[in-house]
């Protein structure tokens, strides 16, 4: 790759005919995320190449490029022009408004000399050298019967409300060529369908943000919208690609979270930072839990902070929390003292000897101390000061069982006890209180 310099020094040594060139050549713009990766996660040839992203990633590019190269049998894309392509978007119109004449679909992707005649009655593109791509409707799965196609591109596939009938149609039709394959561009929404493709041996994943393709982006699109909703569920999915999911028995729902977000805290008359340390320093134990929480003057609780940090050393997840404690000016470090004992509040005196460490001991299982925590947020009385991913995970996956795969919610512990100090102390024994 070139210096800035010198590839200031190179781009205005081209000619007009030249920069042109290199503004047609697909392969000297396309991000990594863009380009046909080589292979599925098991090296073996893919299926299924899935591309997840946020909003404005630039999957429609991606998607009306391949098509183009596909066609045109480019090197990268495939060793002869694919004669037969499926093109399926949620409803005729989004295939045609979208992926087809939008400003990123297929018909910008090509040159003047090398565009396909679109036919708008017959639903079809057709190339100079004979090869078709056919547009089908994901509200119609029947009208994938019958048609057979060396190749598809399926577009907003998340979106599409009988995705598993249209899915099973277009399988069936898959059938020319030597390596029939698919490509399916779509921002995520949790599905079964979608999480089983992301298992598949056979499938390519690719991921791409919002945030990949900000220099096409109007700058009033990142500074208002992704300002805005970075962080939170919404955001993630839009923007991030990701697939937020939440448990279905469990004690936090994402409708409850989204509802609680809050621009700032107003004035609070007491703050405190809860800590649930890790049982060891080694790379396998749990995470360091830390956060940072206060209530108003009118009865409201502000999440303030998620300092949570992975496995570390008694001293480091110490200085941590000091440093946290700091920051908001607590009136106290919250510190559950199950595995540490008298351990935990020695190690944050050696971190700061001016801070109070109320220490508590778990003697109720982890979903009975948090269900009231949970109620409060039913009743509306909690409130995050901006947006907690991680945190908010565990939070939305946490149920009877606990997390799944049986990791710790070391997070949603750290909350718990950062509330229930706050909020829900009376209705159990008072912490025993060590100044250190």
């Amino acid at each position: 790759m070139l210096a800035k310099g010198a590839a200031d020094e190179f781009i205005a040594a081209l000619s007009a005919g030249e920069i042109a060139a290199v503004l047609d050549d697909w392969s000297m713009q396309a991000r990594a995320d863009q380009w046909p990766p080589e292979g599925a996660a098991d090296g073996a040839p893919w299926f299924i190449w899935l591309v997840l992203g946020g909003r404005g990633a630039g999957k429609t590019r991606t998607g009306a490029q391949w098509v183009r190269g596909l066609a045109l049998g480019e090197p990268g894309f495939a060793n002869r022009p694919v004669g037969r392509i499926a093109l399926v978007g949620e409803t005729a119109a989004d295939v045609r408004d979208v992926m087809i004449e939008g400003v990123s679909g297929i018909l910008a992707a090509h040159g003047r000399d090398e565009r396909p005649l679109w036919e708008p009655s017959r639903r079809r593109l057709e190339w100079p050298n004979g090869a078709i791509a056919q547009v089908f409707s994901a509200e119609d799965p029947e009208s994938l019967r019958g048609p057979q196609f060396e190749c598809a591109w399926l577009d907003e596939f998340a979106k599409w409300k009988r995705a598993q009938e249209v899915f099973d149609m277009l399988q069936f039709g898959l059938r020319l060529g030597e390596r029939p394959r698919q490509l399916i561009t779509t921002t995520p929404r949790p599905s079964a369908l979608l999480a089983r493709l992301m298992e598949d041996r056979r499938t390519a994943l690719t991921r791409a943000s919002t945030y990949a393709n900000a220099a096409h982006l109007a700058p009033a699109f990142i500074e208002t919208i992704v300002g805005r909703y970075a962080g939170t569920r919404l955001g993630r999915q839009e923007l991030e690609g990701e697939i937020v999911e939440e448990g279905g028995d469990a004690l936090w729902t994402r409708a409850m979270i989204e509802a609680a977000r809050a621009p700032k805290a107003p004035p609070l008359r007491r703050i405190v930072v809860a800590v649930d340390p890790p049982a060891s320093s080694s790379g396998r134990a749990d995470k360091c839990g830390l956060v940072a929480a206060g209530l108003d003057h009118d009865g409201y609780l502000y999440v303030l902070e998620d300092a949570s940090l992975p496995s570390a050393r008694p001293a480091k997840w110490a200085r941590a929390a000091a440093a946290c404690a700091r920051r908001h000016e607590a009136d106290c470090i919250v510190a559950e003292v199950n595995q540490g004992g008298e351990m935990v509040a020695a190690v944050i005196a050696e971190a700061d000897a001016g801070l109070v460490v109320k220490q508590v001991r778990a003697t109720r299982g982890k979903y009975l101390r948090a269900a009231p925590v949970a109620q409060l947020y039913e009743q509306g009385r909690v409130r995050h000061v901006g947006a907690f991913p991680a945190l908010e995970d565990e939070m939305c996956a946490f149920g009877p069982d606990g997390l799944p795969g049986r990791r710790s919610p070391d997070r949603l512990d750290a909350l718990v006890w950062a509330i229930t100090a706050l909020a829900l102390a009376r209705r159990a024994p008072e912490p025993h209180v060590r100044r250190v």
